[in-house]
């Protein structure tokens, strides 16, 4: 006996009473209703599986108006129950208006036992696919939440900041093809994540992609798919980064690391608005907003011969530049007291501040690596500070950043010296809570100080 819900409603008693025991055999639980106005008091029908309706209840009439009447209130209260139509006046044009109206199926009487109980069960497997699909969707609308739950935000109020934040409003509503430039650290992923909140596709997926990441032998299967056995370890069909965005945002960043034999086939992926999977000869229609980015020059790569111009095009028709931070006026200490609140709260060191002179140095800095240096420095200061106020000494900056990697070392070295002698010092010598308090072993604590001759 299947675990299924059935209501038949008919102004025929002997109808109901010939269903019913036909039904009961092979469903758990089989009602009946001789009233269709119950429907509108019928208890939880949103329950029901299956429901077989009459589609004339007045006497001399057999237009099937009622039916298709009684059709549309059941489909109302529940979307997903299976509707199927009984009436003793065939026609087709009757039946095809009541399955444009969401009715499942049709049944003429006199009915075959065997034809309704087989029609009975097409409409059940239908009523579980909807429930299926339904659930499918919940839990896809759950994972593009997931995934496009990104706690970063846009903080600041300068002009700079303010002029790029009005672009990205008037671009976002449209669906053109957006190029972020901006030196590293000036938070042009946030911008990509902004246009994308902004956007009628804000209900789907931001798919991010690292360019540089990925080498050349690899493209094609990481942003196009792969079918199972393309290559040796395709062990599976694999849908590539453009089908994983479909209906939703595609933002590339690091374009400026790409090779001309990789920028040739995104140029054709971007223009034909398809991929082919590796293995593959059939395209495949993709629907995305294509933001990409780079802290290259493109004209300059252009003129050197290293980026194609036509790719430039097409992924250039609205420029936003992300201005560096040394540009943004008083967003730098707004940003320092974001991250020192963020910071405060993750370590446990609440009440926190930064005085007056340690605000100056901060303005002053040039701040070479932009919001991800001036976070990076926040929260080391949070972490070795020994007091609620946050003095310039607290701030390890250096005025003069160097261009040569050897000096670059030397810096590293300095700023790691400084930590671990702080480290120290908090924790009156004791190296194994000095080196939890870094995050590094007791015996790599060792040799760093071994390494620095201390």
């Amino acid at each position: 006996m299947t675990d299924a819900k059935i209501l038949v409603i008919d102004d025929n008693k002997s109808v109901l009473s010939a269903l019913e025991i036909l039904l009961q055999f092979e469903y758990k639980s089989v009602q009946t209703l001789f009233n269709p106005n119950q429907i509108s008091s019928f208890p939880k029908i949103n329950e029901i599986d299956i429901v077989l309706l009459d589609m004339n209840f007045s006497a001399g009439v057999n237009t099937g108006n009622e039916g298709l009447f009684w059709l549309n209130e059941i489909k109302k209260k529940s979307p997903n129950t299976s509707v199927i139509m009984m009436t003793a006046y065939g026609a087709v044009d009757l039946a095809v208006k009541a399955l444009k109206q969401g009715a499942s199926d049709f049944i003429l009487k006199p009915w075959n036992n065997e034809r309704l109980l087989t029609t009975v069960k097409s409409a059940l497997e239908l009523r579980k696919s909807k429930q299926e699909i339904n659930q499918l969707k919940k839990k896809e609308k759950g994972l593009k939440q997931v995934i496009n739950d990104d706690k970063s935000h846009i903080v600041g109020n300068s002009k700079a900041l303010t002029n790029v934040l009005n672009l990205v409003r008037k671009v976002a509503k449209t669906d053109v093809n957006v190029l972020i430039t901006g030196e590293n650290g000036t938070g042009k992923e946030l911008i990509a994540r902004e246009l994308h909140r902004l956007s009628v596709r804000k209900d789907e997926v931001f798919i991010n992609v690292d360019m540089g990441s990925i080498s050349d032998n690899l493209f094609e299967s990481e942003l196009f798919g792969h079918l199972k056995g393309a290559f040796t370890d395709a062990k599976e069909d694999r849908a590539g980064k453009f089908e994983a965005a479909h209906q939703g945002s595609l933002f590339l960043d690091e374009m400026g690391n790409l090779s001309l034999q990789t920028q040739a086939k995104l140029l054709s992926a971007i223009q034909n608005k398809s991929v082919v999977r590796v293995g593959s000869n059939k395209p495949i229609n993709v629907d995305i907003r294509l933001i990409c980015a780079t802290n290259c020059n493109l004209n300059q790569m252009v003129a050197d011969g290293l980026f194609r111009e036509d790719l430039l095009y097409r992924i250039n028709t609205i420029h936003i530049e992300v201005p560096p931070l040394r540009e943004r006026d008083d967003d730098v200490l707004v940003l320092a007291d974001f991250f020192l609140k963020k910071f405060a709260t993750k370590y446990d060191k609440q009440g926190l501040r930064i005085n007056n002179l340690a605000q100056e140095k901060l303005m002053e800095y040039q701040w070479p690596g932009n919001i991800r240096e001036l976070q990076h420095t926040m929260e080391r200061a949070v972490i070795l500070s020994e007091g609620n106020v946050l003095k310039p000494e607290d701030f390890l900056l250096h005025s003069k950043p160097s261009n040569t990697f050897e000096a670059e070392l030397v810096t590293l070295d300095e700023m790691e010296h400084q930590m671990i002698t702080k480290a120290l010092d908090l924790h009156d010598g004791n190296y194994s809570a000095a080196a939890e308090q870094l995050g590094v072993s007791r015996q790599t604590l060792y040799n760093k100080m071994k390494k620095l001759k201390r």
